[in-house]
């Protein structure tokens, strides 16, 4: 790999080390050994330093004593209030979507949501996927800088949160949630909308703190 300049070599390493965290190369726990990491990269521990402090500020990575840095494992106490948080996020989201979407944003939903559907139920990691190109698009159509900034900032939390609890159960249920979030967008009904989404995390939440992943 080529690096062109310093900030870009941060920046590309931040993006190679976050990347690897959400598809689970990098197992909650794993270290995150600077020296290892720029001799593998063939760049200066400047840039690695850099990119490892930017996942702990996002909350991807946490400092142990005697340890270093390390692919953070949320506590479920934690992951319960991110998704409490993000209960409330989405729903407004939603709401602002179903004011504004266009065909056009409805036709890429749906298009995701059939893919959804259609997805081995077994095949996790291309459930986390649709179901974050799903939230985006709806994000997105919400046309809210900051509204788009928060869930953005929580959006590697959840996708941790997903890949290392027993939140993989519940992406079985998420194309059927997800139908009724577009069925209300597609009606441009902002209650319904809103009402579907807070309903669809509300779900995962309660399987969240369930330990046996029944919800209940």
């Amino acid at each position: 790999m080529e690096w062109e300049a310093p900030v870009r070599v941060g920046t590309s390493v931040h993006e190679l080390l976050r990347a690897k965290i959400l598809t689970g190369e990098l197992e909650p726990g794993s270290r995150l050994a600077i020296p290892a990491i720029a001799k593998e990269l063939g760049v200066s521990r400047s840039p690695v330093r850099d990119a490892v402090l930017q996942l702990v500020r996002e909350g991807l990575a946490v400092e142990e004593f005697n340890r270093g840095a390390v692919v953070h494992t949320p506590p479920r106490a934690a992951l319960v209030s991110l998704y409490h948080a993000r209960e409330a996020l989405e729903g407004m989201a939603a709401r602002l979507a179903a004011a504004a979407i266009t065909t056009s944003a409805l036709d890429q939903l749906d298009a995701v949501l059939r893919e959804h559907e259609a997805v081995d139920p077994d095949d996790f990691s291309r459930h986390i996927e649709l179901d974050a190109r799903f939230h985006r698009l709806i994000r997105d159509a919400a046309a809210s800088p900051v509204l788009l900034r928060m869930l953005e900032e929580i959006q590697g939390q959840v996708i941790v949160a997903m890949r290392s609890t027993n939140v993989t159960v519940g992406v079985r249920g998420a194309a059927s949630d997800h139908r009724a979030i577009f069925e209300a967008l597609a009606r441009h009904d902002p209650d319904a909308s809103e009402r579907a989404a807070r309903a669809h995390i509300s779900r995962l939440t309660g399987i969240l703190r369930d330990p046996d992943g029944t919800g209940t």
